[in-house]
């Protein structure tokens, strides 16, 4: 097959996302009041209702419903007050009745939108003059549509011994866990919008951070609380016809995502262009064999006799509740990177990463307090740059860190060192260097005494350097570091040796 690349300067590929997420910090399922935990023995949290035995009668999770109008004013929707819920057909062990229950023609959010920031080699999938304007680096802002957010119940997890990858072909024997089943569900539909896997995947991620931010899920790709189906299609460039889509389905993994769809556009092509037919069905990803292949001819709505669910009443929503919900959405991931670069002068890459995750910034802005603003930056840094591999930090000792590397007392190589031995005690990291001689001088008159008998004896290198050859100055500069005995400040050598080398 061809590569993503050449495919898409022929052809254009009009992507949109399903994606579910399980509103999994609620403490009961969507309609009836078991306990919402996937961790206890299999079949444990279920009743009557949630098992759809005859006679039994559902009841609404108003927090349910809190939480999804929080996702719809998050993501720019309009909140419908009147919608009801239907009941949706079909024959499987995963719904023991028969019929999952979900939203109808309207939804409870509608008609919303996100613009997505497409970056760095990502943007470079999309081909220039395809709809959207290029800045300078290449980056580029797209605007995608949302058709709806709406409310459903899960089904229950299935578990296929012996098949391949976990799917029931060739399995030896299903189990069937109903703890899950009746789980409040939000699925969120874009319009087809999205033009590239790398859009794909971003929109997803910034959805995964605003539902974060929400605290309505914990969002876990791993564990299925959150997934992603994804409908793609292909039309030659310049057309506006539709082509026949083909959906991946339950995609766990932002990787997951864009390889699925990387296929699916570079198999869709050569069938096309080999005179062949795509035909509308669902698709199964196989991160092993990098290939999608056939799970079902893709339903119809028909197919599910979709009618109003006679058990739930229609849904009137007030200003009052609306306005309830609203007061409940914090600082989103937007307006909470642009303020970190507005108040800090944080890079914006690191500004952004750091207010996509609620624990994260949270972890930020206290070891801020404790660092003191000028240091934000060198937070920052920090956060990103070695945060990472320490769990334990407190935000004492992220602010400790910071403060050390604002005022060059220690390297980022000294840095790493120091967290390696302080995460565990808790020990402030400015202490464990003072006691341990790690502080590097920058007293101007000791260090410029080391660079000139440096200078003096290394004349050969002086002589390199004022032959062009610049790498040798850091030669120049560990030789400082030797004669001082590392507690000499790197960045400060570096700089006087160059203006006396330069004078």
């Amino acid at each position: 097959m061809k590569k993503l690349a050449e495919v898409l300067k022929d052809w254009e590929a009009v992507i949109g996302l399903e994606v579910h997420t399980e509103l999994t910090t609620l403490e009961t399922k969507m309609f009836c009041d078991c306990k919402l935990s996937h961790d206890d023995p299999p079949n444990t949290n279920v009743c009557p209702v949630c098992l759809g035995m005859p006679g039994a009668l559902p009841v609404p999770n108003e927090k349910a419903i809190e939480s999804i109008v929080m996702a719809g004013l998050a993501t720019n929707c309009e909140i419908q007050r009147h919608s009801m819920f239907y009941r949706k057909h079909y024959f499987y062990p995963d719904m023991a009745k028969n019929f999952q229950t979900t939203q109808g023609p309207v939804a409870f959010c509608m008609h919303g939108h996100l613009d997505l920031e497409v970056s760095g080699e990502g943007a470079k999938e999309r081909p220039d003059n395809t709809g959207v304007e290029k800045n300078s680096d290449g980056s580029y802002t797209a605007p995608i549509r949302i058709l709806r957010i709406h409310m459903e119940e899960d089904a229950a997890k299935m578990v296929h011994v012996g098949g391949e990858e976990g799917r029931i072909t060739a399995a030896t024997e299903s189990l069937v866990d109903y703890n899950r089943c009746g789980t409040p569900l939000i699925e969120l539909v874009t319009e087809p919008d999205l033009r590239t896997p790398e859009e794909a995947r971003l929109f997803m991620e910034k959805l995964r951070e605003t539902f974060l931010t929400l605290g309505i899920s914990d969002c876990s790709l791993e564990n299925g609380s959150m997934r992603c189906d994804g409908n793609i299609s292909l039309r030659r460039r310049g057309e506006t016809r539709l082509g026949t889509k083909t959906e991946m389905k339950n995609i766990n993994s932002f990787k997951s995502l864009h390889d699925a769809l990387e296929y699916e556009i570079c198999r869709q092509a050569e069938v096309l262009e080999e005179g062949g037919i795509v035909y509308q069905e669902t698709r199964h990803w196989e991160p092993s064999h990098k290939r999608t292949v056939v799970m079902r001819v893709k339903e119809t709505a028909d197919d599910y006799r979709l009618f109003p669910d006679p058990d739930l009443a229609p849904f009137d929503l007030t200003d009052e509740f609306i306005d309830h919900c609203q007061a409940r959405i914090p600082e989103l991931p937007d307006a909470k990177r642009d303020r970190y670069i507005a108040t800090y002068g944080i890079k914006r890459s690191d500004a952004a990463l750091i207010a996509g995750d609620p624990t994260r910034s949270a972890e930020f802005e206290a070891a801020v307090q404790v660092a003191g603003d000028k240091v934000a930056e060198t937070v920052a840094k920090v956060m990103v740059n070695l945060v990472p591999s320490y769990e334990t930090l407190s935000a004492n000792q992220i602010g400790s860190i910071a403060s050390l590397l604002a005022e060059d007392a220690i390297t980022f190589a000294q840095a790493r060192e120091v967290l390696d031995a302080v995460q565990e005690s808790g020990e402030d990291p400015a202490a464990y260097v003072d006691a341990h001689g790690m502080r590097q001088s920058t007293d101007t008159d000791a260090l410029a005494a080391i660079v000139d008998e440096v200078l003096g004896r290394c004349v050969d290198q002086v002589q390199q350097y004022h032959d062009g050859n610049k790498k040798v100055l850091g030669y120049l500069v560990g030789q400082c570091m030797k004669a001082a005995k590392g507690t000499g400040n790197p960045k400060a050598f570096n700089k006087m040796l160059s203006e006396k080398l330069e004078a």
